[in-house]
């Protein structure tokens, strides 16, 4: 509830010895003030507010929900959502008329106007107002104007109808409202036909009763003789009292519908900003006549629904526009990758504007790696769609320029950072090599993502993350950290967006073990699993973008197949570190798991050493030699062409070794020169991969 309570009996601007003349004017008018702080949620309410409320003394607790108990549901929506709004788009002030049931189940109509408070940079603090029972200034009014009960009652209708239409967002909307209203009923008609102006045509987007589609009228022009081009074209109300009036009027269309009873109609014009948008027709089957009340009454419902239907097309105009731009900026086709299955799927918002800049990509890298990408604009509009399309390609080149994942991802900050915009932007970024089953991930503010078993588990992986892309910049954090983890085979890995998770009411925690909840019971194909996952979120509401990117890693490659290669930078200990961790958990993909020590330890020693006596950084290089003896080849190139050779070690014992031990390891090793540079190289023979047993 948003009117409110006002605090002392003392108004604001006023003096103590004013405040029992104001008192005893208010308790005589019944009229009273609230004081309502929007810090601490408090709404404090003078003794005649109270009054008003039909509240005895000491029942109120200062707490605007208890207002709302009193108040009838869809007006209360309705001042909730004025008092909002007001509050947002910056007025000082708002007022509304609503209704509340008294104690003896009575309705009082009701007046609030408020006054909106603002600290120094505009957030709204406090609401200062006035409360007065209004039934005897409706009730006159209506006398005045010479109302009677049936009138009000259609009237009540036109104005809950009208508030109603306020909250269509689409004209599908709008049409399911009327025919679902009881205006038809408190208006006697039987039912309602509606075709909206669409490219100098008419389409029939509503047919009145079951039967009575007349063929061929689906789509009609506007200078056919039926009353509805006869509106359009004329831009005036036709009101038909009789059976014979029609029949008389509509030549065309009267012997088709004739068998209907339809014993009178009203067609009205749909006009907004002066130009007609279609037409309304009420049918009835039980009366005969208009009389100008009614004829008033109805132009004003009319005039309503037009506001409504321009509206609606508004926002699905926006919608259109906003989702095609994001999908022409998502990519157009998803790569292939070995020994990997990927889905994807991105579901906007199921609301006008409403389109966010949630993305996905998908990034080849070199050595049959792939990059995954999950990411957020901050926004719900155009923009965010905008500036999402410009970092999705500005991050899709970093990383395919073979940036590690931690600079992929700070330098993408430095761009939105400095790119002419206010946004910032979530992210998960993840480079897989399937046939390892290795993923770095680094996050950036976005939610962490989830690994599904085989068997249907879910389980969270927690990864240290960053600042969100843009914010990093601005702050100068740009250190993202990189975790390591190992995909099994059949084991995916889920990255998605907060819309996926993110319930009213409920916290991330609450909305990820939901999720995992879901995917558990979910089919376990990959392409069905992400077709369910948007469905639920449909069914859910669907108030904020989706975007879901899976990826399944499916199987260690075959027994003569296998390559990875990494650069390691200089002063790069993280680089160094991941590249350790990639090398044993290829030997151990590739079958040689037996032999996973003395090559680590060995491809170890051959890059300390590439980083240690040369200028730059070092690229490795593992791969399964082709041939009856299954032998992985381990290459270590660096830009110095200065050849290794092996020393003595010193008196400390600490260095001279490397190249012995990697004589002592190894099958076979040697040196080749490479343009301005070389490369060490030695091989281990490993042994063949034991047959698969065969399935019973």
């Amino acid at each position: 509830m948003s009117a409110g309570s006002g605090g002392a009996d003392t108004a604001p601007g006023t003096d103590g010895a004013a405040a029992p003349i104001l008192s005893r004017f208010g308790a005589a008018f019944r009229m009273g003030g609230f004081d309502w702080d929007l810090a601490t949620g408090t709404m404090r309410m003078d003794e005649a507010a109270l009054d008003v409320f039909d509240f005895a003394p000491g029942e109120y607790d200062d707490r605007p929900e208890t207002l709302g108990s009193r108040v009838l549901p869809d007006e209360g929506r309705q001042l909730d959502t004025l008092v909002a709004q007001a509050m947002k788009d910056g007025s000082d002030q708002y007022g509304a008329y609503f209704r509340i049931r008294r104690r003896d189940g009575s309705h009082q109509w009701t007046h609030t106007q408020g006054i909106v408070h603002r600290d120094a940079t505009g957030r709204p603090v406090r609401i200062i107002g006035v409360l007065r029972d209004a039934t005897h200034e409706l009730t006159e009014s209506a006398a005045r104007l010479g109302l009677d009960e049936g009138r009000r009652q259609r009237a009540g209708v036109v104005e809950g109808t009208t508030a109603a239409l306020a909250y269509a967002r689409t004209v599908q909307d709008v049409i399911d409202l009327l025919n679902d209203s009881h205006a038809l009923e408190h208006f006697g008609a039987a039912s309602l036909v509606m075709g909206l102006l669409e490219a100098g045509r008419i389409h029939l987007v509503a047919e009145g009763p079951e039967g009575a589609f007349v063929p061929g009228t689906r789509f009609t022009r506007v200078d056919e003789p039926y009353p509805m081009s006869e509106v359009i074209r004329t831009l005036r109300p036709r009101f038909i009292e009789t059976s014979e009036d029609f029949a008389a009027s509509f030549p065309v269309l009267w012997p088709h519908i004739s068998s209907l009873g339809v014993t009178a109609a009203a067609y009205l014009p749909l006009i907004a900003q002066a130009r007609p948008i279609g037409a309304l027709g009420l049918l009835y089957s039980d009366r005969t006549g208009f009389s100008e009340d009614e004829r008033t009454l109805l132009v004003a419902l009319g005039s309503s629904i037009a506001q409504s239907l321009q509206r609606a097309m508004l926002y699905e105009q926006e919608h259109d526009l906003a989702e095609g731009l994001q999908q022409a900026m998502l990519p157009r086709r998803i790569p292939d990758a070995d020994g990997a299955q990927i889905a994807v799927r991105y579901r906007s918002a199921r609301l006008g504007r409403d389109v966010g800049g949630d993305w996905y990509d998908v990034i080849p890298l070199p050595g049959g790696r792939v990059g995954a990408v999950i990411g957020d604009v901050q926004g719900h509009d155009t923009h965010a769609a905008a500036v999402m399309g410009q970092l999705r390609i500005v991050l899709r080149a970093y990383a395919a320029e073979g940036h590690p994942p931690a600079t992929v991802m700070a330098r993408a900050s430095v761009f939105l950072h400095e790119l002419d915009t206010d946004r910032f932007a979530t992210c998960t970024y993840a480079e897989t090599d399937p046939a390892t089953g290795v993923v770095q991930v680094v996050r950036a503010g976005h939610v962490d993502p989830l690994v599904r078993e085989e068997d249907g588990r879910c389980r969270r992986v927690v990864v240290e993350g960053g600042l969100p892309l843009g914010l990093s910049a601005e702050f100068g954090r740009l250190d993202y950290p990189v975790t390591t983890l190992e995909l099994d085979p059949g084991q995916t890995l889920m990255l998605y967006t907060d819309g996926l998770v993110e319930k009213p009411g409920a916290d991330l925690d609450e909305g990820l073990e939901w999720l995992s909840s879901l995917v558990r019971r979910g089919p376990s194909d990959l392409q069905e699993l992400a077709d369910h996952l948007c469905d639920v979120v449909a069914e859910r509401g669907g108030e904020d973008d989706v975007a879901i990117l899976l990826l399944r890693r499916l199987g260690a490659p075959a027994s003569t197949g296998g390559r990875f290669r990494q650069h390691v930078a200089q002063s790069d200990p993280e680089a160094l570190s991941a590249a350790r961790h990639m090398i044993r958990a290829a030997v151990r993909a590739w079958g040689a798991g037996d032999r996973a020590d003395e090559i680590e330890l060995v491809a170890d020693e051959l890059m300390t050493n590439a980083l240690m006596h040369t200028d730059g950084g070092a690229i490795v290089t593992l791969r399964v030699l082709p041939g009856a003896e299954r032998r992985l080849r381990v290459e270590v190139e660096d830009r110095s062409s200065a050849l290794p050779r092996r020393r003595e070690a010193g008196e400390a014992g600490v260095s001279g070794r490397g190249l012995l031990l990697v004589e002592q390891l190894s099958d076979d090793w040697g040196v080749e020169s490479r343009g301005g540079g070389k490369c060490v190289w030695c091989e281990f023979a490993v042994t063949p991969r034991p047959a698969p047993h065969p399935v019973p």
